[in-house]
């Protein structure tokens, strides 16, 4: 995983005066679009987090590939970014690792840290993604076409917010809102079981109930693909949780 964080950003917002918030928002929809098209042409994933830092999926990603990255950056945008890249057994470890590099670069808002690069040790990475794509059963019916979009929304996130909790505090999981009503997660390799736990949680917590097509590969595209496949496979049979091994296993079994 790769943390990308905004250098000195803070301050940058508010001087020599403070800067107009839609000016801020277009300029991080344009750098997180930047981003995810940088990571995407490695099979990446990207996830926007908090916009002034952002998450990710680095598998397949180089530290010459990063430094041109910076480089775009700073020769398109008025700031500059630093990069931390971390190798773990779960996402949520790979992300320590990558903030920690960061962290101890030096802080956020330090005039002098600029463009940090930090790779730190990723030559043993078994290059293994696992991919869980979440979406709402029925949000048409249910939110969409009989409620206002304020309340819908509400609705929508606290669910999503549920599910991001239980899926990081429970299975070291990484979750992103990544619009509509779906959830994309990178995990650790779980069982279809610990996934039903995670629905039947957030049905409980909210009222709301989610499907989930899981897949793995070796790069964060390849594992969404199959994670796609499965979760359109749970919208044709009204399946929940189904991975993508199993669909292919079915195929092979008729």
């Amino acid at each position: 995983m790769s943390v990308v964080q905004l250098d000195e950003y803070g301050p940058w917002t508010v001087e020599p005066s403070p800067r107009r918030e839609t000016d801020l928002q277009a300029l991080q929809a344009r750098l997180y679009a930047d981003f995810a098209d940088f990571v995407g042409r490695s099979d990446g994933y990207a996830f926007f987090n908090r916009f002034d830092n952002m998450l990710g999926i680095a598998n397949g990603i180089d530290v010459a590939e990063y430094e041109r990255f910076q480089e775009r950056v700073r020769n398109r945008y008025p700031i500059t970014v630093s990069i931390g890249v971390g190798e773990g057994k779960t996402p949520v470890r790979a992300v320590e690792v990558a903030s920690q590099q960061l962290q101890d670069a030096g802080s956020a808002q330090d005039p002098d840290r600029r463009e940090v690069l930090s790779a730190g040790d990723t030559s043993g990475s078994s290059g293994h993604v696992t991919i869980a794509h979440f979406d709402i059963v029925g949000v048409t019916e249910s939110f969409t076409d009989t409620e206002h979009a304020a309340t819908a929304g509400l609705a929508i996130q606290r669910s999503m917010l549920a599910l991001k909790q239980r899926l990081l505090s429970e299975h070291d999981s990484i979750a992103q809102f990544v619009g509509g009503d779906n959830m994309i997660a990178v995990c650790p390799q779980l069982s279809e079981d610990a996934f039903g736990d995670v629905v039947d949680h957030v049905y409980d917590q909210t009222g709301i109930e989610y499907q989930v097509g899981i897949g793995s590969g070796p790069t964060a595209h390849g594992a969404g693909d199959r994670a796609k496949e499965a979760l359109e496979h749970c919208r044709e049979t009204g399946t929940r949780v189904h991975e993508a091994t199993t669909i292919q296993q079915q195929a092979t079994d008729d």
